[in-house]
């Protein structure tokens, strides 16, 4: 009964739309003012929680995102997908997630990509009469790619509450990101088929090289991060770092169209998005000493191994759960909520944090192009002028292979597991 009260407590006062450590936070202050007659222990876990360094990657990835959309790289990275495959039928959406992959792994906001991504290729697609619907729908669900695909901000927010390894889940979202990415393609590839679709000409190799030299920096970018990670000379913090830097060399002295302007409005959008992240964490640090002191992981643990739900019942129950609320609240609500109240379960199933990190990553992929509240629905609706109903149908198969690519995780650990490991992070 008194999670019950919690949950519905923490859901009302989201609906009212504060924000979420406000929420988080009242939230916590009522449990702790009536279970333990006060507020003291809150400071020292708030501090506890942001005294880490590994915080210091959310505002250089941040930044590195900022400065790589503000010089517009994004042009030509679709321009180089759609010369090299723009030719085979389909082409046209293959292109359109090879760069919404591309400029995943550089923003780490789907969000981001999809608004960037789509507003260079939605018009391109329809010009060269590329179904509107199907266009649609690939835009929005290649976007979400930004979620899975390192440097991911809602990875790196998990990583932060359940202690898992940056690194690792960096590492262990590459694989089944880019088997998301050829599932697509392949559907894409099928229906254009299955249309009849006619495709452009071949571009030819002096213009198809001429594309590649034009874009080789943008997608050196996520080698210089990952590449650094893998191979031990980066820490997570360190490839943050490192990447900004790489960031600011092109920008400036690539495609020179970065001044000490551009400079200041990338930092200051940086300082406003890590503040937000700051405070969310702070008010899930507050919530979660609070679920403690009451007890109620401990409760949920009892209840699972009462019910005898086993590793992969526990699993699927979860991953339910978490597609329903993703209807409902953001990203950033589910892992904060969700997260503090099934680690010990976790710890005592045996589950890897990574692992589990991996699913629910792309089952927050699944929220943002499912209505009432996908993210990515609406970004796309406001950079056409097509009604919601048509994204959605046009985004639907997307959801069904996004599934299908959850399902092939759940059944084989592996493929988000092998990389991080073989890299040297210990299980």
């Amino acid at each position: 009964m008194t999670a019950l009260l919690i949950f519905t407590g923490l859901i009302l006062l989201l609906l009212t739309g504060i924000p979420i450590f406000a929420a988080l936070g009242l939230t916590a202050t009522v449990i702790l003012l009536i279970f333990e007659g006060g507020i003291g222990s809150v400071a020292d876990t708030v501090f506890a929680h942001l005294n880490k360094p590994i915080l210091t990657t959310v505002p250089l990835f941040v930044f590195m995102a900022q400065v790589m959309i503000r010089a517009k790289v994004i042009d030509d990275l679709y321009a180089m997908a759609h010369t090299l495959i723009g030719h085979i039928r389909g082409g046209l959406g293959m292109a359109t997630v090879m760069a919404c992959t591309i400029f995943a792994s550089i923003s780490g906001s789907s969000v981001a990509t999809a608004l960037s991504v789509g507003s260079s290729a939605i018009p391109q697609m329809e010009r060269y009469g590329y179904p509107r619907q199907s266009a649609l729908g690939i835009v929005a669900a290649g976007g979400t790619l930004g979620i899975l695909i390192p440097p991911s901000g809602p990875m790196i927010l998990y990583a932060i509450v359940s202690e898992a390894s940056i690194g690792a889940l960096f590492l262990a979202g590459i694989i089944p990101g880019l088997l998301l990415a050829l599932l697509f393609c392949i559907y894409s590839i099928l229906a254009a088929t299955l249309r009849g679709d006619d495709s452009p000409r071949f571009a030819g190799i002096p213009l198809i090289l001429a594309a590649i030299r034009r874009s080789i920096w943008a997608i050196l970018a996520p080698p210089v991060v990952m590449g650094g990670i893998y191979l031990g000379i980066f820490t997570a913090a360190e490839a943050a770092a490192a990447g900004s830097v790489y960031a600011l060399a092109v920008a400036v002295l690539v495609y020179r169209n970065f001044g000490l302007r551009d400079l200041w409005d990338c930092a200051y959008a940086s300082m406003r998005t890590s503040m937000m992240v700051f405070m969310i964490i702070a008010g899930a640090a507050m919530f979660g000493h609070a679920i403690t002191i009451i007890r109620l992981p401990v409760g949920v643990t009892e209840m699972v191994a009462h019910l005898g739900l086993g590793r992969l019942g526990f699993i699927l129950v979860v991953m339910a759960m978490i597609f329903v609320m993703g209807m409902f609240f953001e990203s950033i609500a589910i892992i904060l909520i969700t997260t503090p109240i099934l680690l010990p379960t976790m710890a005592a199933l045996h589950i890897d944090l990574v692992w589990y990190g991996v699913l629910l990553m792309i089952n927050l992929e699944l929220a943002m192009i499912t209505p009432p509240v996908g993210m990515n629905l609406f970004v796309i609706k406001g950079i056409t002028p097509a009604p919601l109903s048509e994204i959605v149908r046009g985004a639907f198969p997307y959801v069904l292979i996004m599934i299908l690519g959850l399902a092939l995780l759940i059944a084989m650990p592996g493929l988000a597991t092998w990389l991080p490991y073989s890299a040297g992070f210990g299980q």
